[in-house]
């Protein structure tokens, strides 16, 4: 097969790109979500412990894998697993780390085009004037594609492809334009976040009102910040806290072995992966934590953001309290907001089209051009429906199987591979080959017993969820013959639909509705398992043109 001769300028450049890689969008949306509702301080302990236990063993995992397969001249997921074990089959688990690319990619750069649309809005004054309830609905019928938006009818789909072009534009100059907008990104990432964050630190109960005079951006910090050890008792808690790892270091989805795989035989892996991990830790426990939930308790109060959580207060909340500060700041922080929204989204999705590249360079010849307007057209095909179908679930349905089941379910088979089939003495040996530090040797352990098991009862967590998340009483309940009823967010129970079947019971005068969403659903399972039957496809077809040549 031919070889990349794509390489990082710089180790400066790659563990920014590794970073751009992994602080994305769960940083500032989904982590103080989840924050809030696993208890603020209860969450953090559990938080850093997976980080530990879980999230640390995986960097270590991916970025030696990666550096692996790239010395033997491959460079996405199905050949660089592939070249591990004697086993043909490992190649089709790599299939997970193309798939889940394509797939998260076609709807993630859907939210990179609302950050992108909402610069433009705030640097016209769009939310000047708007109360917060109509900031709230302008994103509603936004994503609902309701009415026309400057005039113009179904502006988010035009707004969608145009961001889609600017990351295939930049995937098309290959490894040195990711780098060049990692070198640019995150540090305005950094200054935008650090400019909201010092304000959201200094607040304090300046902004409290006769409707929330108890506001006090103080109380949201000191939510946070306030540990909790009984939280170490509750496996609701240890799952959503095993779940962000996954979300905010981009583990599990073959981006980062892909990026790895250019590395030199023997750089170094063990420092880069702990600095590019640890540089999204801080951004986000430093920089994520200190913004929506500050600023959203100095004006609102605490109680109101606990009870209105979501991941829509960053576009349905946020422009209108920024306004609150003043028409030029209001200004200058959505910009900040939006901007640093933007660079952490794009900084991901380009990592997001490597892994095709790679393949499609390696098993075909396709140039960068060809391979990035290729990966942009296909992801153009996944994405569209997420957008036009957005109210019926399609968004949703895409972000649980490919940007959630799918990253377990590749991260377990991935350290099965590395620690048991490859070998743990020869994983410690790969790891520690060039090595710029010293990795204290209980990581041997860790990685071998502690991080598998967490990631299967993740999943077993994940398949069975009991009703409520209350495993201690669904355990008692079994235990005096009362069954095991599911929650409708587990598993098993949507697999079977029984989410979508209930708010139907619940609500039959929209039974309609839920019978589209339920259609929706299925017909957006049905692109994913195609996708995921086309990348095989390949895979396999390659297999053999690879054995034609070997023969020859």
């Amino acid at each position: 097969m031919t070889k990349l001769t794509d390489s990082w300028g710089s180790r400066t450049g790659l563990i920014l790109a590794m970073a751009g890689n992994a602080v994305g969008l769960g940083n500032f949306l989904r982590f103080p979500v989840q924050a809030i509702q696993n208890g603020g301080g209860t969450f953090i302990i559990p938080y850093l412990v997976c980080f530990l236990v879980m999230g640390i063993p995986l960097l270590f995992t991916e970025w030696s894998i990666g550096r692996f397969g790239g010395k033997r001249g491959n460079h996405s997921a199905p050949y660089i697993l592939g070249s591990m074990a004697n086993s043909n089959w490992w190649k089709y688990v790599g299939v997970f780390g193309i798939f889940t690319n394509v797939a998260v990619v076609a709807y993630y750069t859907y939210i990179e085009s609302w950050t992108f649309i909402y610069v433009i809005h705030t640097v016209v004054g769009t939310f000047a004037q708007m109360t917060q309830s109509e900031v709230s609905m302008f994103f509603v019928h936004y994503v609902n594609l309701d009415g026309s938006d400057f005039g113009i009818s179904y502006l988010p789909v035009l707004v969608y492809i145009v961001v889609l072009g600017i990351n295939v534009y930049i995937l098309s100059t290959g490894l040195g334009g990711i780098e060049k907008v990692a070198k640019i990104g995150m540090p305005l990432l950094i200054l935008f976040g650090a400019v909201l964050a010092f304000k959201g630190w200094s607040m304090g109960s300046d902004y409290a009102s006769e409707t929330f005079p108890e506001a006090n951006a103080w109380d949201g910090i000191n939510f946070l910040w306030t540990p909790q050890y009984t939280s170490l008792l509750d496996p609701k808690v240890w799952l959503a806290a095993a779940g962000q790892i996954f979300f905010t270091l981009s583990v599990g989805m073959g981006s980062i072995q892909c990026y790895a795989s250019y590395l030199k035989e023997n750089e170094d892996v063990a420092l880069n992966s702990l600095t590019s991990g640890f540089t999204n830790e801080l951004v986000e426990i430093v920089l994520g934590s200190a913004i929506v939930i500050p600023i959203a308790a100095g004006f609102l109060g605490l109680d109101w953001v606990l009870d209105n959580a979501g991941f829509g207060m960053a576009f349905q909340t946020m422009p209108y309290l920024f306004m609150q500060w003043g028409e030029l700041f209001g200004v200058v922080a959505g910009i900040c907001w939006f901007g640093l929204l933007f660079f952490a989204g794009i900084t991901s999705s380009l990592a997001m089209g490597t892994p095709w590249m790679g393949f499609m360079k390696d098993e075909f010849g396709w140039g960068k051009v060809k391979g990035a307007v290729s990966f942009g057209a296909l992801a153009l095909v996944m994405g569209l429906p997420t957008i036009l179908f957005y109210r019926y679930g399609y968004f949703d349905e895409y972000d649980y199987w490919a940007g959630t089941v799918s990253l377990v379910v590749f991260a377990f088979l991935e350290m099965i591979l590395f620690t048991w089939v490859f070998g743990m003495d020869n994983a410690w040996a790969e790891l520690n080959r060039g090595a710029d530090i010293r990795i204290p040797g209980i990581y041997k352990w860790i990685m071998k017993y502690i991080t598998p098991l967490l990631l299967l009862l993740v999943l077993i967590a994940a398949l069975i969820t009991p009703m409520g998340n209350d495993w201690g009483g669904a355990i008692a309940g079994l235990l005096d013959g009362r069954g095991w009823q599911l929650d409708t967010g587990s598993l098993v129970s949507k697999i079977a639909q029984a989410d979508l079947q209930l708010l139907m019971q619940k609500d039959p005068l929209n039974e309609e509705f839920y019978k589209s969403k339920i259609f929706f659903s299925s017909l957006a399972r049905i692109q994913l398992t195609i996708l995921f039957l086309f990348i095989a496809a390949l895979v396999w077809y390659s297999g053999t043109k690879r054995k034609q040549i070997s023969h020859e």
